[in-house]
């Protein structure tokens, strides 16, 4: 493109345009420095008579040794960029306060006679693994595990845990620098002395760890993956099994349970019974939405209750002694069904509760009632029913809210927890008896106050005519100018639906006069598995169809101006970044787009990929080769194109997204567009997908996410910026 055609188009960038001409007139200079060599070394696939060229491919590995120099230049380059955004240091020092101002964050929580969490509590950078008798009373809590006495530099984290059914005894896993690599260690509740027990690989990204302890708490069954020789070596994350561990003996005489008959791609998670007589295995076939599960009474055999073809997506046990099962056989918003456990085949199941208009994501049977936890479009709501099926009420939660933990005290109490766009986690007790509902403690404390904020809902209409719903967060009294810089965010994948969520970043954002939107689209569950059908394998192009319009909508409703808005997703969300700037270029100013997915041709052969095929489909059937190479991103960038500004974010130890897939995408970014617009890679050597991350960390990134986009929106940072009240 020549420098009058750059000039020409300049026009729709309002908010650079003087600076922008004056720089083409001098010379066309870029406005950031020339970008970091990548050599071409072309590879051809062949698909079904398709020649497929990939200019990048040597960036696949991370151990030919000419990539790791191509890291450090690439990260050398975003820094010369981002540290000259004037005000970083006043944005560090904002957002350690907005984080470290008293923020107290309770979570995770299991009830096992006293009630053990996670407590996220600044500075420290993970969570403490804590105790408490009560969530009235915190001056009895205890803590059992602080991981920054593992390292201090907050490198270990807790994946999970679980407490044994006397609460005598707990299983933490542990992981570091952000692997999710978790190794299995026992603690003792009452003087946190670890109990000498090790057991490697029962958490990794690719199916996440899971332990049941048995009745008489000598022992837990757990998932691990292949160890030693078990597997060869591109099978070692997979085959995910089931294995019971004896306290006090080692790891090496662990018995096996249950899995070798499961598939390559299988994610178990475990469960058991209140008494710890019956263990139930639900059994997932990747990460598509495809359940299988298998019970067993302890010491005797297992037993298969359900398949991948009965569409049974959670199983729980209850104190009546029947099963209650979430269905979408049928019923593509999920039904209720009930089933004796003495007798657990699945044509005996009875209906309990019937399809309606809500969307079941959950059901928790308690010994006088049923809690049946529903998804709205987003926001959730938890129906109470009697145990013959009959509706009693709803819990009481805010507006647009999500509900996250359901759990019981003991006796008809339940502990429930609530969080919206505009408050924190709430920890709330229900007693349905008396129907009275009362706020405890464990109720999260934090100096961020949106108080001066509304939530508005909005409906885009999708280029098939469906409606999608977005929830837009903005300071009251905004003008509907087409001024205001606007982040819209999405993800869409998986059947996960996008809950109300209470973000202390965005505060920060707000205070600038910002508007942060979160856009409901297909591939969630935010309406059922219908939604998520309708995201999945060969009509993934609905997802991207539904996040261009929910932009389009903020344009015409005068919220922003294309200028003047920012996308922002992460890992399937980064797959969505990347497609729809490739799609719609001219649509956004920049994005930011973390662990994501770009590659979509070769996406299920790294090392996670092929736990993604039920969800994305596979190169090797024509039709879903056809549909993946229609969007992928990576192979939809188009030479001398004008595409917004990109900041690409990456760790080393991510073991659900492989990083190539950022290196490749930013590679191709900058070798094709001609907008002058930056394309940054940041890759992270201590982080993964962002789990488990220490909090110095996510402070830094988010200096580095908002420098990004001030300095392309154009916002000049206001340190004097504060919350209400502050």
């Amino acid at each position: 493109m020549s420098c009058s055609c750059r000039i020409a188009c300049i026009g729709r960038l309002t908010l650079f345009a003087s600076v922008a001409v004056m720089m083409l007139l001098a010379g066309c200079t870029p406005s950031h420095p020339p970008f970091p060599p990548t050599a071409k070394k072309p590879v051809v696939d062949e698909y079904f008579g398709t020649k497929v060229t990939d200019d990048y491919r040597w960036l696949d590995t991370l151990g030919n040794p000419q990539v790791k120099p191509w890291i450090d230049a690439q990260n050398t380059y975003t820094r010369s960029v981002l540290d000259k955004v004037p005000s970083r240091d006043a944005l560090r020092e904002r957002l350690k306060l907005l984080y470290g101002g008293g923020t107290v964050t309770y979570h995770s929580i299991i009830h096992r006679g006293k009630l053990f969490a996670l407590k996220s509590q600044p500075p420290r950078q993970q969570p403490l693994l804590v105790s408490l008798d009560s969530p009235e009373d915190l001056s009895t809590e205890k803590v059992i595990l602080d991981p920054g006495v593992l390292a201090k530099d907050g490198s270990t984290a807790i994946d999970f845990f679980v407490p044994s059914l006397n609460g005598k005894y707990v299983a933490v896993s542990l992981s570091r620098g952000g692997s999710e690599d978790g190794t299995a260690h026992v603690y003792e509740t009452a003087t946190g002395k670890d109990m000498g027990d090790v057991i490697p690989r029962v958490n990794f990204p690719t199916a996440a760890g899971s332990i049941v302890w048995n009745a008489g708490n000598s022992g837990f069954y757990y998932t691990r993956y292949p160890q030693g020789h078990e597997r060869p070596e591109e099978d070692m994350n997979f085959f995910q099994q089931v294995y019971f561990h004896a306290l006090g003996t080692p790891s090496t005489s662990d018995r096996y349970v249950i899995g070798r008959e499961f598939p390559r791609i299988a994610e178990i998670a475990l469960s058991g019974s209140d008494d710890g007589k019956y263990i139930l295995a639900a059994v997932a076939n990747g990460d598509g939405g495809e359940f299988a599960h298998y019970v067993m009474r302890a010491g005797g055999p297992w037993r298969q209750l359900t398949t991948y073809a009965d569409k049974v997506f959670s199983v729980r046990f209850g104190h009546d002694g029947k099963l209650y099962l979430a269905s979408h056989a049928g019923a593509p918003r999920g039904k209720i069904l009930t089933l004796p456990l003495a007798d657990p085949v699945l044509a005996h199941a009875k209906l309990l509760i019937p399809e309606s208009g809500s969307v079941i994501n959950d059901v928790l049977p308690t010994r006088t009632n049923v809690y049946v936890h529903d998804v709205a479009g987003g926001p959730s709501e938890v129906r109470i029913f009697e145990l013959n099926g009959s509706f009693h009420t709803l819990l009481p939660t805010p507006p647009v809210a999500s509900i996250e933990d359901v759990l019981e005290l003991g006796g008809d109490d339940i502990l429930y927890s609530t969080m919206s766009y505009l408050e924190p986690l709430t920890y709330f007790r229900h007693n349905p008896v008396k129907n009275a509902t009362t706020r405890t403690r464990l109720s999260s404390s934090t100096v961020v106050d949106y108080s001066d904020c509304d939530v508005t809902r909005e409906f885009a209409t999708s280029k098939d005519g469906t409606k999608i719903p977005m929830s837009i967060i903005h300071r009251k009294g905004i003008a509907l100018d087409g001024k205001n810089p606007v982040i819209l965010y999405g993800y869409g994948g998986y059947g996960i639906s996008l809950a109300p969520t209470f973000s202390i970043r965005n505060r920060v954002w707000l205070d600038q006069g910002g508007v942060y939107v979160y856009a409901n689209i297909r591939g969630g569950g935010e309406y059922g598995e219908a939604w998520h059908e309708a995201g999945k394998l060969v009509a993934k192009q609905n997802v991207f169809d539904d996040f261009i319009a929910c932009a389009q909508l903020l344009i015409e409703k005068r919220y922003t101006e294309p200028s003047r808005l920012a996308i922002e997703g992460g890992s399937n969300g980064g797959l969505l970044m990347g497609a729809v700037m490739t799609q719609r270029p001219d649509l956004f100013r920049a994005v930011v787009s973390y662990v994501g997915i770009y590659d979509m041709l070769r996406v299920e052969l790294f090392s996670n990929g092929a736990f993604n095929v039920t969800e994305f489909g596979s190169v090797k059937d024509p039709e879903q080769f056809k549909a993946l190479y229609a969007y992928s991103p990576y192979h939809h960038v188009v030479d001398d194109t004008s595409y917004p500004a990109m900041l690409l974010l990456t760790g080393d130890n991510d073991g659900r997204v492989d990083p190539a897939n950022s290196r490749k995408m930013a590679a191709r970014l900058q070798a094709a567009t001609d907008s002058k617009h930056p394309i940054l890679l940041r890759t992270n050597s201590g982080s993964g997908h962002g789990i488990g991350t220490a909090l110095n960390e996510r402070i830094e990134e988010s200096v580095d996410v908002f420098s990004f986009l001030f300095d392309q929106l154009g916002i000049s940072f206001s340190p004097g910026s504060r919350s209400p009240g502050q």
